[in-house]
């Protein structure tokens, strides 16, 4: 039965791939061997427009946003559900997870040192970008009699396109988003999180290999007793635990830098050098750039609409508040924290990966070279960041699938909450079957899905540019 699960997994993954997936090259008979993810120059694209169209919003924006989140410009305070502490913290917890750990090791291990250069590019384009989505995700919420909060990409194409006579592309672009969220919740914030916490679980504690099923159970338990209480608990919950868990992360990896100050020197020259020289080994300049955007992108999600979501439950008067606040979250994620990550790996020179490790063992391998006690601290933090992952990106999900079938439940049963708790259920089953899933075929799903999600929703923001820019222009901090 599980191989028979995994076999139709893996066709699907191939069919998607056949749309994501291009060597321009090729049709020229030119062909690097470098496939070139089309979704990924998309995003970049995107990033670097709105970097631009916006002034440089990710610079001159910097330390208003810290102000905000810090609460000194209480009189934005409106209605909503969260703190802007709150939003931005369950933003970052959903987005700030495994791939900062098994996803930068990936792709150090694949497109060398050099990596690390395009991540962090591709980090400080995508604040812009989070910017743009963040604030019409406040701008078009709908805020029920309950006071419960709807908003992202679903709301601001529907409402916002139609607001600028374009109504049924709107509706086309809001369903294709809801539609493809509602399915990649499995990949990047479910199957990923649960496969590589199992992986590192059986690094540290062999003798848990072969219960990977009862992990996933376990680790489902937990995750249900925090969704199924709503975006209120998921908030508190990551508020608490995403303090804890990057300062926890940050100071290991910041220790050991400092272990190993005198390779500092070398690994930027190796980052440098790597990015825009690499070998044939890791696939030449193309390679090793594409490989670092996409870790990068898979990593912030600036571009992919999904932290709108979360921004959207925030209590404020002003959309554009949310904005700034959110342009913070790739700046921490990849900026500060895959750039910590790949250091770790390069200074230590595990980045060479002599021992053929997988993901976030190699980071764990890193890790070690502290003592042996530092693989368990690693796996504190990883179970930490698995845990506020789930519970994030789980809430995406279950708004992506109440906009598709929410008023149906509504009608057949009296509630919407019975699409909700349906969507849940599936949700921590599907954790389980990530701790079994091949990891190869777990990333190319995650990734193609996650990015996926970019089509619509930065079509909407192109079309909706003008009026980001015009509220932008208007507004007095």
């Amino acid at each position: 039965m599980e191989n028979t699960v995994h076999e139709m997994f893996a066709l699907m993954v191939d069919f998607l791939r056949s749309f994501l997936f291009w060597d321009p090259f090729a049709a020229v008979g030119l062909s690097l061997g470098v496939e070139v993810p089309f979704i990924v120059v998309w995003l970049l694209i995107g990033a670097l427009f709105f970097t631009v169209y916006f002034r440089f919003i990710n610079v001159r924006g910097f330390k208003h946003a810290l102000q905000l989140v810090s609460g000194r410009h209480t009189r934005h305070k409106g209605k909503g559900e969260t703190s802007p502490f709150q939003a931005v913290a369950t933003a970052l917890s959903s987005t700030v997870g495994l791939g900062n750990i098994a996803g930068v090791a990936i792709a150090i291990s694949m497109g060398g040192p050099g990596a690390t250069f395009w991540m962090i590019l591709a980090g400080f384009l995508g604040m812009s970008s989070k910017f743009a989505e963040c604030t019409l995700g406040v701008k078009y919420r709908t805020i029920d009699a309950n006071g419960m909060v709807s908003g992202g990409p679903m709301y601001y194409l529907k409402r916002g396109l139609a607001k600028r006579g374009m109504p049924v592309l709107g509706k086309f672009l809001a369903g294709t988003f809801a539609l493809i969220i509602a399915f990649s919740t499995f990949g990047i914030g479910n199957m990923f999180q649960a496969n590589q916490i199992q992986a590192q679980l059986s690094l540290v504690f062999p003798m848990l290999e072969p219960y990977a099923v009862w992990v996933g159970l376990v680790l489902a338990g937990m995750t249900g007793l925090v969704i199924l209480g709503g975006i209120k608990r998921i908030a508190s919950t990551c508020s608490r635990l995403f303090p804890f868990m990057a300062l926890l992360y940050v100071g290991l990896c910041l220790l050991i830098v400092l272990m190993n100050i005198s390779h500092v020197g070398r690994a930027f020259i190796l980052i440098w050098d790597g990015a825009f020289h690499a070998d044939a080994v890791h696939g030449g300049f193309v390679g090793v750039m594409i490989m670092g955007l996409r870790r990068a992108v898979f990593s912030n999600e600036a571009g992919i609409g999904s932290s709108a979501i979360a921004h959207a439950t925030v209590k404020t008067k002003q959309a554009i508040t949310e904005g700034y606040v959110a342009l913070l979250e790739p700046f921490i994620d990849t900026v500060v924290i895959c750039t910590l990550t790949a250091l770790t790996l390069i200074v230590t020179g595990l980045y060479q990966n002599p021992d053929q490790l997988e993901g976030a063992q190699l980071t764990s391998a890193a890790f070690a070279t502290l003592g042996s006690w530092a693989p368990y601290v690693l796996l504190l933090c990883m179970l930490l960041f698995v845990y506020s992952t789930l519970i994030g990106w789980s809430y995406y999900g279950v708004k992506g699938f109440d906009y598709l079938f929410g008023g149906l439940s509504e009608r057949l049963t009296g509630s919407r909450k019975t699409a909700e708790k349906f969507y849940q259920v599936v949700f921590l089953m599907v954790i389980v079957l990530g701790t079994t899933t091949p990891l190869a075929l777990i990333i190319d799903f995650s990734d193609m899905l996650v990015l996926a999600m970019s089509l619509p929703n930065l079509i909407g923001l192109y079309l909706m540019a003008p009026e980001i820019k015009r509220d932008l222009l208007r507004y007095k901090p």
